[in-house]
């Protein structure tokens, strides 16, 4: 039986994208490696969005070739997009998929003849990511992923159906709906026939490459070099509210989150079927704002101005119950003036985020905001990225104050090691919690009660029970 390794780096998309060969290849009978046990073939699935995940990528490409000699190691992911013969040209690469409609391709070629149209699981995991959408136009100044998923693709709403079916039979008891430009569900109409990603038929000199394959398939397990996008968007197609509509309506115990989509991409229709099935689907949005600067914003070449932004988040308020808002900014952006930092910080205070995630401005190659002037100093950056992550932690401890008395539904995950009878899991508002119960909780759906605040979670009691002890 030929032994398999798998590595995952990068996004949630390339989380679904792995589980997905992983579990094509175990149709023709590939097992997972054990703990020291050298693999026939190795898939590391690479990420580019920074130079940092680049040089991870090939570190971990290396680390594959030296820990397991002789295997065949297959590169996909978006550095295998982005910069294919070079990721060719690394020790014990056999073949690299720079575009990953070639996945049942690849798939194909392995012996796999009944290619499947999605996963049945996700590994051990209460949580599982599904793909319902790829590629990305936005063109961001900052962002290298329109250049390397260029491609506009919605998987068929019945596909999609058929796997959260499965998933859920397998006890996954969340469902997470992630895609490249998630919002973008649904709309398309661009000729794809015959298009090509750089490097598209790139060899590697001296490598033992088979090849570099680089376009025409489909994500979803139906082979269709030559097709139109209006064969994705017909009867069984809709928008991301029309498609969560139909998953809320499944039927068994799971609940629904939405992954990152655009504040405007939050629309009534979205928010009406949210707050239409408060049971079904979590009442959380993360928002991409990027910065609260107009001056910044434009720079990025973002679509909204901050007011816009912060005119979203008040109506997606007052449409939900008290819902859990998340957003990414971007500090120390080419340009960035303290001036330009204060907006971001008042718009983030005015936003009331439970949580931030702060990043510093990386010029990335191949980006317009990497040659741009004003570059800002690392220490400058360093400094806004620590007072805007303060300022993040401060505001989400005040919505884990607002939540205090509420009915939390909780994700129910890992026990917690050094405490018997104590356990941990995520609330549907993206808050950790944590609440007394043994191990025939875990993987399940349960409710309870915020009861207080410590050591960043919640403290939750089942309602109608005394307070747990310590708590």
């Amino acid at each position: 039986m030929p032994v398999l390794k798998t590595l995952t780096l990068g996004c949630k998309v390339n989380q679904y994208e792995t589980e997905y060969v992983r579990q094509g290849l175990a149709r023709v009978g590939y097992r997972e490696a054990r703990n020291g046990e050298a693999a026939d073939l190795c898939v590391v699935n690479t990420c580019t969005v920074t130079a940092d995940g680049d040089a991870k990528s090939r570190k971990a490409i290396r680390h594959f070739a030296r820990e397991n000699p002789g295997a065949e190691i297959i590169v996909m992911g978006c550095y295998a997009a982005r910069a294919p013969g070079e990721a060719a040209a690394l020790p014990g690469v056999v073949e690299v998929i720079a575009d990953k409609r070639e996945l049942p391709e690849l798939l194909a070629r392995r012996g796999v003849i009944d290619v499947p149209s999605g996963i049945a699981t996700f590994g051990r995991r209460h949580r599982a990511y599904v793909k319902v959408q790829d590629g990305c136009r936005m063109a961001c100044s900052f962002c290298i992923i329109p250049l390397v998923r260029p491609h506009l693709e919605s998987r068929p709403v019945e596909h999609v159906l058929d796997e959260v079916r499965r998933l859920v039979h397998h006890g996954h008891r969340e469902i997470v709906l992630t895609g490249i430009h998630l919002g973008h569900y649904g709309m398309g109409g661009e000729q794809e026939s015959g298009v090509r990603n750089q490097g598209s038929g790139v060899k590697a000199q001296g490598s033992g490459v088979r090849g570099i394959v680089a376009a025409g398939g489909s994500p979803w397990g139906v082979a269709a070099p030559s097709r139109t996008r209006t064969q994705w968007t017909g009867e069984s197609q809709c928008n991301l509210a029309g498609l969560v509509r139909r998953l809320a309506d499944l039927p068994g115990e799971f609940r629904l989150r939405i992954s990152s989509i655009e504040a405007s991409e939050a629309t009534p229709e979205l928010l009406s079927v949210m707050a239409d099935r408060p049971d079904r689907i979590c009442p959380h949005l993360h928002l991409s704002m990027q910065s609260g600067s107009d001056a910044v914003l434009r720079r990025m070449r973002r679509r909204q101005t901050a007011a816009e932004f912060l005119a979203q988040c008040d109506r997606a308020r007052r449409a939900l119950d008290h819902p859990a808002l998340t957003t990414d900014v971007i500090v120390g952006f080419p340009g960035e003036t303290d001036e330009d930092f204060a907006a971001t910080c008042r718009a983030v205070e005015s936003a009331g985020f439970s949580k931030l995630h702060v990043f510093r401005f990386s010029p990335r190659r191949g980006t317009p905001a990497a040659e741009l002037p004003d570059q800002v100093p690392e220490p400058i950056k360093r400094r806004r990225a620590a007072e805007l992550s303060a300022l993040g932690d401060r505001l989400r401890r005040a919505y884990f104050q607002s939540l205090l008395g509420r009915p939390l539904q909780v994700l129910v995950e890992t026990p917690v090691e050094t405490h018997a009878g104590r356990l941990r899991g995520t609330a549907a508002r993206y808050v950790p919690v944590e609440l007394a119960g043994d191990d025939r909780l875990l993987g399940r759906l349960v409710t309870v009660t915020a009861h207080r605040t410590s050591g960043g979670r919640i403290q939750g009691k089942k309602p109608g029970n005394p307070s747990p002890r310590g708590v």
